[in-house]
């Protein structure tokens, strides 16, 4: 089996500064989002390890979802990500 050499990288960082893998990244049918995946989704889009287009084809994901993710985490951490903690964190 031969891996398909792209200029994206091996490893990016997540929001605690350890090291993910695409192995980390949560399995394309995932029906069920916790804080720790939805980061590690981040990560990578921000990492280049996944482009936006991708994470929205792989995860059914829209742009919103996404940037919404990527804004909760930045401000508030990983508890902004938790479904109970939406509404303490929205706008």
């Amino acid at each position: 089996m031969y891996l398909k050499r792209t200029d994206r990288p091996i490893f990016v960082k997540d929001h605690l500064g350890r090291s993910i893998a695409r192995t980390d990244l949560p399995p394309p049918d995932i029906k069920r989002w916790v804080a720790r995946r939805k980061a590690v989704v981040v990560a990578a889009v921000d990492g280049g390890m996944l482009t936006h287009e991708e994470a929205y084809e792989m995860y059914d994901l829209t742009e919103e979802e996404l940037d919404q993710w990527r804004e909760a985490l930045g401000k508030h951490g990983l508890n902004a990500l938790r479904v109970t903690s939406i509404q303490r964190y929205r706008k």
